[in-house]
């Protein structure tokens, strides 16, 4: 029984630390000038890495919140890396703003060849 009420109580503890999110505390995790010397195609890669991590965690943390205990597993095991991976996102938005950076388009395919008008033919 004892054991059910250090496990609620922790629960209700960490379930605050779940609204630390992209606040002032999170800086806290990263340091700010972190992305001050990336170019616009290292920030892309950066970003999409960071996007790819943040989404990730949070699939970790959902998919542990379904287990028993699972806020408390998911709270302890994730959110610390969580706030971090979503701090250094947030700052390297930031330094893409200042850059003025813009998202390189995607590749075009190649259009496949008919044949049509080949020499020898």
């Amino acid at each position: 029984m004892l054991s059910i009420a250090v496990l609620a109580a922790s629960g209700l503890s960490l379930a605050g630390c779940a609204n630390v999110g992209d606040g002032f505390v999170s800086g806290a995790f990263v340091d700010p000038a972190k992305y001050d010397l990336f170019d616009c195609a290292q920030l892309e890669a950066e970003r999409k890495k960071l996007e790819a991590s943040a989404a990730e965690l949070q699939g970790y943390i959902d998919k542990a919140r379904t287990g028993t205990a699972g806020t408390v597993v998911g709270e302890v095991a994730y959110r610390n890396d969580y706030i971090s991976t979503r701090a250094s996102l947030k700052l390297a938005n930031e330094a893409w703003e200042r850059g003025k950076c813009s998202a390189t388009p995607p590749p075009v395919a190649p259009v496949p060849n008919s044949g049509a008008g080949r020499p020898g033919r």
